[in-house]
């Protein structure tokens, strides 16, 4: 898939590049229930593990036929939680990485709504849940909001750009609310605006960022791509 601006005009020693990696499909994806950071979570189904395969290819080829202006990929960091370990296990063996994981990476806690699909958690909380999406600010009961997420993966996020080899393309394997929070902070978006991020399982969106007295400062975003769909 190649880049539909062409090569970036930014200085390639100036730069630091991270590719965010959402986890395969689980039995609890396909079922539309929430998944939240708080429990270790469900495994990769077998559609999950061809999407974390996909994935892997597509991190592989960057820096030479997907994105070739981009830097080969590098450090391999990941949410610990099961299905985001396993996501990166695959991007490691295909890469020649090691994983490591961050917990600050982890997905949003869901506190009472971990388990449920949206009509549940619809019948059971309706105004909570309409605060949680509308606002990004007020949490889900027992667990986090938004604005929790994107100040803890922001942290991770950070440290990752400040210790990146500019010749490299960090690559974190995270979740849903994680990368919506990362992509809505980098932009400067408020966190009400960050539940309308569409983040596909094993979808990758590139950050290019210049570093100033050590904080990210997003210099390109590359459109979210879907070439690991199945």
């Amino acid at each position: 898939m190649a880049r539909p601006s062409g090569a970036s005009p930014l200085d390639p020693a100036a730069t630091r590049t991270v590719v965010l990696v959402r986890h395969g499909v689980t039995a609890l994806t396909e079922a539309r229930a929430y998944s939240g950071g708080s429990v270790p979570g469900p495994p990769l189904t077998s559609r999950g593990r061809t999407q974390a395969a996909r994935a892997a290819d597509a991190v592989f080829r960057i820096g030479k036929d997907l994105w070739p202006d981009l830097p080969r990929a590098g450090a391999l960091v990941a949410s610990p939680i099961v299905r985001a370990v396993e996501t990166a296990a695959a991007i490691g063996r295909r890469t020649g990485q090691h994983v490591r994981t961050d917990e600050r990476f982890a997905e949003g806690d869901f506190g009472a709504w971990e388990g449920l699909t949206p009509e549940e958690i619809a019948a059971g909380w309706p105004d909570e849940l309409a605060a949680w999406t509308a606002t990004g600010t007020a949490p889900a009961p027992g667990g986090e909001s938004y604005a929790d997420v994107g100040e803890r993966a922001w942290a991770g996020l950070r440290d990752a750009v400040a210790a990146a080899d500019p010749a490299a393309t960090g690559v974190v394997v995270a979740h849903t609310v994680t990368i919506r929070a990362l992509v809505g902070r980098a932009l400067g978006a408020p966190p009400a605006s960050w539940p309308r991020l569409r983040v596909p399982p094993c979808s990758l969106t590139v950050l290019r960022f210049a570093v100033a007295d050590g904080e990210p400062v997003l210099a390109e975003v590359t459109a979210t791509g879907f070439p690991t769909d199945v």
